[in-house]
């Protein structure tokens, strides 16, 4: 292994798991134990555990971190009470994104900030740069580990490590507390899978024991560790954007289907293009699709029309584990993007109809 790729604390915990390494994000993460379709299913039916710890985590705080905050994000942060997070974009001044993350109100002048692996250098070089309002900045990354335990037997499987009743943390809220005897924990409300379920902020101290505890309390609910592979496949079969696929910095939220996180209520960095491009129009928009007959789409692939002209291209695209289909996401012209409307995906040498689809594509 590269000495430039980074390592998560629980690296051999999931070698030891039987977990297929690979670099991601320049990390070492595990893509999958047994297999995607397994994992994807246990997750929509049971409970999985996630180590997303390659995740990056910012701490502002000061009584200008919300005017940061406001600035720099398409959402509406003044609207957080303390103990409610939020999903947003930041747009990178140009039109498109530089990244899409979650804000977590921690206290009335300090806020947490999630953001994409990927992105961590790029996210804290471009908020850092916008920073005129003296705000202090603390990236808290490689001291923290992220679990991401999702299914509908999540909280079954975590509720007897702790005094909090996990029932009462409402969709996109958090609480500050204890689990498995480990303190100084957030466990939120919030995933990336569509199946609900709980993410848990943990110091790398107390990393591998509340894995362990987790793992452990979880088994009469059959819990299994879960890799970035079946996480990939539960957030498209969602319709969830993934940054690098779906969005960058080439995209804009109104374009991407995100007009929900972006408000024109305040001033923020583009706020004057999107709003342009709202009342005026778009010329492409991201759509979903299903395929009509069996074939996998791929990232990359032309989508045609019946005339054979390329009018878009699939962003992300895999077999639903769930539907036994074809689906994926991608961007085309405006007058394709109504719901019913027929499309071609080129795949390799054929070109093989699909149908635009209301996404999630799938619904539990």
């Amino acid at each position: 292994m590269s000495e430039s790729i980074k390592k998560i604390p629980l690296e051999q915990i999931h070698i030891d798991l039987g977990g297929k390494m690979v670099d991601f994000a320049g990390y070492n993460m595990p893509v999958k134990y047994s297999s995607v379709v397994e994992e994807h299913k246990t997750v929509r039916t049971g409970a999985g555990i996630f180590d997303v710890s390659h995740m990056g985590e910012f701490l502002l705080e000061g009584p200008m971190a919300l005017s940061l905050i406001q600035t720099i994000s398409s959402n509406d942060a003044s609207i957080l009470k303390v103990g409610e997070a939020q999903y947003t974009c930041m747009p990178n001044g140009k039109g498109g994104i530089v990244d899409d993350m979650l804000v977590y109100k921690l206290k009335e002048d300090k806020y947490m900030l999630v953001v994409n692996a990927s992105n961590i250098d790029k996210d804290w070089n471009w908020i850092k740069g916008n920073n005129i309002f003296g705000v202090k900045m603390e990236n808290i990354s490689d001291g923290h580990s992220l679990f991401a335990v999702q299914g509908p037997k999540a909280t079954a499987a975590l509720q007897e490590l702790t005094d909090i009743n996990l029932a009462d943390i409402e969709y996109y809220t958090f609480r500050k507390g204890k689990m498995a005897d480990v303190d100084d924990l957030i466990i939120s409300a919030t995933g990336y899978t569509g199946a609900g379920g709980y993410e848990i902020y943990v110091p790398n101290r107390s990393a591998e024991k509340l894995w362990n505890a987790i793992m452990k309390a979880g088994e009469p609910q059959g819990i299994l560790p879960i890799g970035l592979g079946a996480r990939d496949t539960l957030r498209l079969e969602m319709g969830f954007c993934l940054y690098g696929n779906d969005i960058d910095d080439t995209t804009s939220p109104i374009e991407a289907g995100l007009g929900w996180i972006t408000k024109f209520t305040k001033f923020f960095i583009d706020s004057q293009v999107f709003q342009k491009q709202k009342e005026d129009g778009l010329s492409r928009k991201l759509v979903g699709f299903q395929m009509v007959e069996k074939g996998i789409p791929r990232s990359g692939y032309d989508i045609v029309n019946a005339d054979g002209n390329v009018i878009g291209k699939v962003t992300s695209g895999g077999q639903s584990p769930m539907l036994d289909i074809g689906i994926g996401m991608g961007y085309v012209e405006k007058k394709y993007i109504k719901k019913g409307t027929s499309l071609l995906i080129q795949i390799r040498k054929n070109q093989l109809p699909a149908t635009v689809v209301k996404m999630p594509f799938y619904k539990a």
